[in-house]
This record gives C-alpha cells, sequence and structure tokens, in this order.
C-alpha cells in the first residue's frame, strides 16, 4: 500500500493540534508494536494520559492479527486495516454519566416548570452529551517479513480510537496516515492530529467535507437514530429522520456501516441473509469466524447495517480476542447458561471449543492465496479457479438442492463447526428456523461480476445497493405496526395551541400484539413471512433491540409535538383567538401563556434555547399584554402585584425591580414557584 499522491506534508507548514477540537472526533492516536520478549507494546500514545493503563492493554492486544490465524504469504511487506470496539472501564476518570446522575439533576431543578421539566428531560434522553460507552479502534497493520530479523520478521500497528463508528472517515485517514507513519515517524502523528482539530464538529446523517492536507474526504456519517444511546456528541434529532417512514433519499445512510461490503462478505451464504437478519433483530447471539481480522469485522459491521434504520442495541465486537475482559465470563459459562446478545467477530479457531455452546456460528471469508488450508477449500466445493461463478436464483437453488450439496450440508451439520479446525469453509450452524423467507426477486437481480478485480469492485457496489434496499425496506414494514404510537398531533382548528399537548399513546405488548394479529401484518410482509410471524414479532418485543429503539423514537416524537405545538403558539393570532372567550377561560389563557413564556426564558439562561427564542418570547409578551388588556382593573392590580409579572407585562429589562402603580419600588430576590402554576 503506497501512500496517497494527493497529501503530501509541507516542511514549512506546522499544525498545532488543539485537543479540545481533536477530541470531537478522535480519543488518541497509538503506535504499537509487537516485542519478541514484551509482547504487545504501546510505543505513543497521542494526546498522552488519555487510557487507562487497563484501556492501553485491551488497545495493545486487540491491534495485531491472532499468531493462531495467520496463514500470510511471505512477501516483503503486508498492510491490512481493520477494527475493533471495546467496553471503557467503569472507573476510567473520562467515565460515563450514568441514568442514576442524570435523575438527581433532574430532582435538584426545583424551580422548572412542569412544561419545561419535560422539554429538559426530553433535550437529555435525544442528545445528552457525555463519554461514550465503548471505544472504536481503527487498525493500519504493518508486517514485515525479514529473514535476517529474529523470527524472520516484525510487527507494527497505527490505530485511531475514536468515540463513533466512523469507518467511512477512519478507514480512508489510515490509507493515508499508516504508510505516512511508516514514512516519516511522529511527525505523522502531529501533521494528521493538526488537520483533525480543524474539522467541525461531527453531524450525524450528513455529507461533512473533512480536509487532510492536499485531500478532501467527502463522508457520509451514520444518522443520530442509529448511533449508540451512550453516543458522546449532541444532535438534535427530527421525527422524519427515523423509521417507521421509508426515507425518500435513499443516497442518505440510515444506518451503521452503510459503507460495509454485504455481497462480498456474505457472497457464499446469500440465501441465509434473511436468518442473520432475523437473528440480530430479535438479539440472538452470533459468533463469526473469518480467517483475517479484515474479513470478520466487515462481516459484523455488515451484519449490523442489515436492521437499518433500527437502532442496533445488541453488543457488538468486530474483532474480538481471547485478551478481551469479557472472554473470561464467556468462557466460564456452562451449558445450558444462556449467552448475552452480542455478535462476535473473531479469527482464532480456539473460539469454536472456548464458545461450543454458542447458539449460532457463521463461518465466512476465504484464507489468503498461499495458504495451506484454501487447497482442501477449494476442491471441495468443486468450484474450478478462473471459472466465473453466477448468482441467479436458478444457480444458487442448484447449488442448495443438488445431491453433493445436500450431502455436504448434511456432512457440516453433522461434524458441526469444529470442522473448521482443519479446514476452512462458509456455512452456518444454527437450530433456528427463520420467519423470513429469501426473496428470489433479490437474488435474482443480483449481478455476477466474474473475476476481473475491477469490475467485481463496482458490481459489488451494485449490488450491495440492492440487498441494502431491500433490508432497509424490510426492516422499514417491520417497525410500521409502531408507527401510531409516535404519531405527534397539532392543535385543532379553533383549538388553543397554549394547552398541554396530549400524551401520545400508552403502549401496552400484549394488547399490541392483539390488535397486530387482528389487523395483520401488511402486504409487503405476509408475501415474504410464513404463518408464524407473530412469534417474531413477540421475540423482538422481548429482545434487546426494541426498548432502546422505541424510547429513543418517543423521544424523538414528542420533541417533534412540543416543537408543533410551539410553532402554532408562534403563528396564533392571539386577538381572534381570544375575541370568542368567555371571562373565566380568559384567566386561565392568561396563566398558560405566561408559563410558557418563562420556559423560554429559563431555556435561555440554561443555554438550551433554540434559534428563534427571543422572537418567541417577544410574541408571548405580546399575548400576554393583549389577554391582560381584556381583564377587569381589580384583576389586573392583582396580577401586578407580582414584580417578575408586571416587568413582562410592562417591558422592563429587570424583572428583579419593578416600580408598581401607585406603589414603592419593590425588589424581589428569588423568583416564586407558585408562577408556573
Amino acid at each position: 500500500m503506497s501512500r496517497s499522491p494527493s497529501f503530501s506534508v509541507k516542511s514549512e507548514l506546522s499544525l498545532k493540534a488543539d485537543p479540545d477540537a481533536l477530541q470531537r472526533w478522535v480519543v488518541a492516536f497509538c503506535i504499537i508494536r509487537f516485542d519478541l520478549e514484551q509482547g504487545q507494546l504501546i510505543e505513543e500514545c497521542y494526546p498522552p494520559g488519555c487510557l487507562t493503563q487497563e484501556e492501553e492493554l485491551e488497545v495493545a492486544f486487540s491491534s495485531f492479527p491472532d499468531s493462531v490465524s495467520q496463514h500470510q504469504n511471505r512477501s516483503s511487506i503486508h498492510d491490512c486495516i481493520f477494527f475493533f470496539r471495546f467496553q471503557r472501564q467503569k472507573h476510567s476518570k473520562q467515565g460515563n454519566v450514568t441514568s442514576s446522575e442524570i435523575t438527581e439533576i433532574d430532582d435538584k431543578e426545583t424551580t422548572s416548570t412542569p412544561e419545561e421539566e419535560k422539554l429538559t428531560r426530553r433535550s437529555r434522553s435525544i442528545g445528552i452529551s457525555k463519554r461514550s460507552k465503548y471505544l472504536y479502534g481503527y487498525v493500519f497493520n504493518r508486517q514485515r517479513h525479514d529473514e535476517r530479523l529474529k523470527r524472520g520478521g516484525e510487527q507494527k500497528s497505527v490505530v485511531i480510537l475514536s468515540h463513533g463508528p466512523y469507518s467511512s472517515v477512519f478507514r480512508p485517514l489510515l490509507q493515508i496516515m499508516g504508510p505516512l507513519y511508516f514514512d516519516i515517524g511522529r511527525k505523522a502523528i502531529e501533521h494528521i492530529a493538526g488537520y483533525v482539530s480543524l474539522w467541525p464538529s461531527p453531524v450525524p446523517g450528513k455529507l461533512m467535507e473533512l480536509p487532510i492536507g492536499n485531500a478532501m474526504f467527502k463522508v457520509n456519517l451514520p444518522p443520530a437514530h442509529s448511533l449508540p444511546l451512550e453516543s458522546e456528541m449532541s444532535y438534535e434529532e427530527s421525527a422524519s429522520s427515523m423509521a417507521p417512514f421509508l426515507p425518500n433519499n435513499q443516497s442518505v445512510p440510515q444506518g451503521l456501516f452503510h459503507d460495509s461490503d454485504v455481497f462480498g462478505t456474505f457472497r457464499g451464504l446469500l440465501l441465509q441473509l434473511w436468518l442473520l437478519w432475523e437473528l440480530l433483530l430479535i438479539g440472538e447471539p452470533i459468533l463469526i469466524i473469518a480467517p483475517t481480522p479484515p474479513q470478520c469485522c466487515e462481516a459484523v459491521a455488515s451484519l449490523i447495517s442489515l436492521v437499518a434504520p433500527l437502532l442496533c442495541s445488541v453488543d457488538f465486537r468486530p474483532y474480538f480476542t481471547i485478551h478481551d475482559p469479557e472472554f473470561a465470563q464467556l468462557n466460564a459459562l456452562q451449558e445450558g447458561d444462556k449467552y448475552p446478545p452480542m455478535v462476535l467477530g473473531v479469527t482464532n479457531v480456539f473460539f469454536l471449543k472456548a464458545l461450543r455452546n454458542i447458539p449460532h456460528i457463521v463461518s465466512v471469508g476465504s484464507p489468503a492465496p498461499s495458504s495451506s488450508r484454501v487447497t482442501i477449500a477449494s476442491r471441495s466445493t468443486g468450484r474450478i479457479p478462473g471459472k466465473p461463478e453466477g448468482f441467479g436464483l436458478q444457480q444458487l437453488s442448484l447449488k442448495k438442492f443438488s445431491p453433493s450439496s445436500l450431502l455436504n450440508a448434511v456432512k457440516l451439520r453433522r461434524d458441526g463447526p469444529l470442522c473448521l479446525m482443519t479446514e476452512h469453509k462458509e456455512a452456518i450452524w444454527s437450530t433456528y428456523v427463520a420467519t423470513t423467507k429469501p426473496d428470489t426477486s433479490i437474488l435474482n437481480r443480483l449481478i455476477d461480476a466474474g473475476m476481473s478485480p475491477r469490475v467485481e469492485e463496482s458490481m459489488s457496489v451494485v449490488n450491495n445497493e440492492i440487498l441494502r434496499r431491500h433490508f432497509l425496506e424490510l426492516t422499514t414494514n417491520f417497525l410500521a405496526p409502531f408507527g401510531p404510537y409516535f404519531r405527534a398531533t397539532t392543535p385543532s382548528e379553533g383549538s388553543s395551541p397554549f394547552a398541554d399537548p396530549p400524551p401520545l399513546p400508552p403502549f401496552n405488548a400484549d394488547d399490541f400484539l392483539m390488535s397486530l394479529s387482528a389487523r395483520g401484518v401488511g402486504k409487503f410482509l405476509s408475501k415474504r413471512m410464513r404463518s408464524n410471524w407473530l412469534d417474531l414479532y413477540r421475540r423482538f418485543l422481548k429482545g434487546p433491540n426494541f426498548l432502546p429503539w422505541f424510547q429513543k423514537r418517543l423521544a424523538v416524537a414528542e420533541n417533534e409535538q412540543h416543537r408543533l405545538w410551539r410553532q402554532a403558539r408562534m403563528k396564533t393570532d392571539i386577538h381572534l383567538l381570544i375575541s370568542r372567550m368567555p371571562e373565566l377561560e380568559i384567566v386561565d389563557f392568561f396563566n398558560a401563556i405566561e408559563r410558557h413564556l418563562l420556559g423560554e426564558i429559563q431555556l435561555q439562561q440554561s443555554g438550551r434555547a433554540v434559534s428563534d427564542s427571543a422572537a418567541m418570547c417577544q410574541k408571548l409578551k405580546g399575548d400576554l399584554q393583549a389577554v391582560f388588556n381584556l381583564l377587569p382593573n381589580d384583576m389586573q392590580q392583582l396580577l401586578l402585584l407580582n414584580p417578575q409579572r408586571a416587568a413582562f407585562l410592562q417591558g422592563s429589562s429587570n424583572p428583579e425591580l419593578t416600580k408598581l402603580p401607585g406603589r414603592p419600588s419593590i425588589q424581589v430576590g428569588v423568583v416564586s414557584s407558585s408562577l408556573a402554576r
């Protein structure tokens, strides 16, 4: 792999990285060397001191291909790029903000109005800024074979650590940074860090232009609704950006790892994609084994991408090693113990023995061409090297139902996944019977590229688009029955937008299943699912993906409803509205307007106000004055006894010092909480 010709380091240009700005994208850059005596060693960590000792160890162990899985050829230099994900230590100094802490903060805000408290909870549930529970490590690994060196070679890895699952950003960045580091050393880290700190903050779901030297990355970031709940960035979401509605613009990514190679990864298991989609949907534990780290992490990423636009709450590890702290817990599970919902990508065949009771095992990829195992695998499949292999329905069906394929399938099931210890094969071991049937029309549309690498790459793009579009449609239709629970309402014609909006419909699982059973699942899914489709919904409701997705979706719907009612208040002709109100209602109306005005002011004071907040305050003050003018004189005098209220009505800029008519100046130190009522 050579350095990108569009990138050059100017000697006269010295960019100083801004540590705070850098943290928006990158936690740390690490250089890790494999030492024959001491094992994995972190040579550089920039900026220093950002990881705990335990985290440094985990990063070091996860940044090298597993020695047991290596059957590479003996070329002088071998580069590969992959990524991993690990859980941060709870005692880390950059620890997480827990839900209990959020509740505690909410409880302390006793001066907030009920409406303001609701808005605060909504904004926190959607975009609270805090540290991630997980870190992603993007690795450029170089193996240099040299017979003059001890053990005939050396290994070193360049690692980018980030809070975000931004493979579309960090993969091309590593293609520049990795070779550059091996050319000029530490200076490469400083240059790249300087450029990254100049980038704007990540904006989920948007096309971003990110300059690196003379190069410019144009990348789509995953949308906000697909990012894990613990994600550290703050952002606003609109209800239109989320399921269960199929998006109009298909060029915008709808989930994580939208650039992963689904077709290339699962090329030999295309008929099983619907089974894998279901397993991930309901949160079943899956072990994916591949010959190399790039292949196994691509398989995990591709599988996660299939459930877009659903928020995937299953713990996924693109590259998992025996050094991970959680391996000991998994290894201790006995037969009959339930595995947690997870997707593990591994290369070490030792996992087949250690995790032999995991219910679903998927084998993908193929060993390197010079590997001794590839010859056996080629003979067993009967594929002739150099001969194009089609992917039409007829060929897929023949491959599935021919006598030799049937015998191979029976033999694979009988031998079990342990047969992979001697020979790598693409296969799935699972007793789960899928409800969703493979869509033959989709399989027939896939294009076979033959053996030309250039043509194959372009055809894979087309095939990936076909597959991803289909599974996006499949997931969106599966989530569609939950749509009524997220339907925001607007004030009806003639009604007051200053009243509290009605709550969204409450959700009850039993009532939902009964209603769904009565009305059916819809035309799209009824064609593609067997008669037991309701069982799939039952499993989904009990699985790990439903509740986090539903709660996040509900928070967005509540936020959207709040926005719509606020917009209606901005547009309301107050004089027309109060002209047909009786006197008693006008008093209540005055209190309602005042409550919303206090809410807007409190948002401004806390720094959470939206762009038109000042205009909204002016509109509400005008509405308050208009309603006040219609009240009887005795009521007006009574209302003016409150200094803050008097300031609103008289347009004073200082609500704490107000001169009331016929009274001495009154100074108020604390705002009464009765105002919110």
